[in-house]
């Protein structure tokens, strides 16, 4: 089988990959809501205990995929979740619930780093531009669409199809995993020529403005930041839905707006690389986060709350891309620097949600203490990366 026949398999993989994990997580605060009366308290607590887990085994799943195979670091990882799936079904209390979440996000960390590496391995710079705007849009689309549906899903099948959809999903991952192993194994996957990983990609600036690495870094420092602002809407998407008095089908579909906004700007951001190594267009995108963060989360009003959502899609669309590209484009070691990319998203999971969660419990009598809270960690999010650009040589 061609390498390009092999890639459009691994995003077969990241697609299903990216729906599964989204309506797992996300409608799991659905169960306990429901099923446990957690308020949004809880289900930021227990955000966080993702996101930390997330942070730790991203870091070690990427080193794991850079060393032992890419493969191998997938069958772990769809293996591991199934078995953690497989708790949560078979178990009744909260405990199994917690642990079942644990247990699913540790392998989990196996899968990301893998995926990414797979689709750019062997691509010169205008092919990782190429292949990491796509890779963008095909896991976007595939969180949108699962945020979207799963609403109805939770409606019909309850927790029973919250688990048992996901492990047919996986068991039907891993066997496309090992059949995809088994044809590179027989094509195999010649690198490019050295003058062809070194030819420029086409779009971006001849001389960027600031070092690759330095870009590299300040992408790292906003992504977890947008991940902070992401998770803390995910956890109480319950919360907004009996604010605005909606069933769990109709928060899919109105929630999962700004998930549609952001597959549209990682598709305009593919197709337009004027934004490579351009610190004004990463400073604008980590503004609008933040303001459509607190309208998001304040506004009674729905129709603000549309607005709201697209520019915070639009905004955590380019601080997203800017920290897989640059990843992708400053090494060799891809397993490695996108296990570095999951970690920092893992970090920003977990310190968002923890950080509402604290507010509320020390400030009980104010309900949007927890909102104020994350947009407080925002506002130091961006001072840190003015810091790196005032630190930096060039202009942007």
């Amino acid at each position: 089988m061609r390498p390009r026949r092999l890639k459009s398999g691994y995003f077969v993989l990241e697609a299903i990959n990216s729906y599964a994990s989204v309506f797992f997580l996300f409608y799991l605060f659905f169960l306990t809501s429901e099923k446990f009366g957690f308020t949004m308290r809880g289900n930021l607590l227990l955000m966080a205990v993702h996101g930390f887990c997330y942070a730790l085994g991203s870091w070690q799943g990427g080193r794991l995929a850079q060393r032992c195979g890419y493969f191998t670091a997938l069958k772990l990882g769809y293996g591991g979740m199934m078995l953690g799936l497989a708790v949560g079904l078979l178990g009744s209390g909260l405990v199994a619930v917690v642990l079942s979440l644990i247990l699913w996000t540790l392998p989990l960390c196996c899968t990301w780093p893998a995926l990414e590496a797979l689709v750019t391995e062997g691509e010169n710079r205008r092919g990782i531009a190429r292949m990491t705007g796509a890779y963008s849009v095909v896991w976007s689309t595939g969180s949108a669409v699962a945020l979207f549906s799963g609403g109805w899903l939770w409606d019909q099948f309850g927790a029973t199809g919250l688990y048992g959809i996901n492990l047919a999903l996986l068991f039907g991952q891993l066997l496309l995993t090992l059949w995809l192993e088994r044809q590179a194994r027989a094509a195999g996957t010649p690198r490019p020529p050295a003058a062809a990983a070194s030819a420029p990609v086409v779009g971006p600036p001849a001389h960027p403005t600031l070092s690759q690495r330095r870009f590299l870094l300040m992408a790292w420092w906003a992504n977890p930041f947008s991940y902070v602002a992401i998770n803390t809407v995910g956890a109480v998407i319950p919360q907004i839905a009996e604010k605005f008095h909606l069933s769990p089908t109709q928060s899919g579909v109105f929630c999962s707006l700004w998930f549609f906004t952001r597959a549209a700007a990682f598709a305009g951001l593919w197709y337009w690389p004027g934004w490579h190594y351009r610190f004004r267009w990463l400073l604008a995108a980590y503004l609008g986060l933040s303001i459509g963060f607190a309208a998001l989360m304040l506004s009674p009003l729905l129709w603000l709350v549309v607005l709201a959502q697209i520019l915070f899609g639009c905004s955590i669309g380019l601080v997203y891309y800017s920290s897989l590209f640059y990843s992708m484009d400053a090494g060799e070691a891809k397993g490695e620097h996108g296990g570095l990319h999951e970690a920092a998203i893992g970090l920003g999971i977990g310190v968002g949600p923890a950080v509402g969660a604290a507010a509320l419990t020390l400030t009980t009598q104010a309900a949007n203490a927890g909102t104020w809270a994350v947009s407080g960690l925002l506002t130091a999010g961006l001072a840190g990366l003015l810091w790196w650009r005032r630190n930096s040589t060039g202009r942007g």
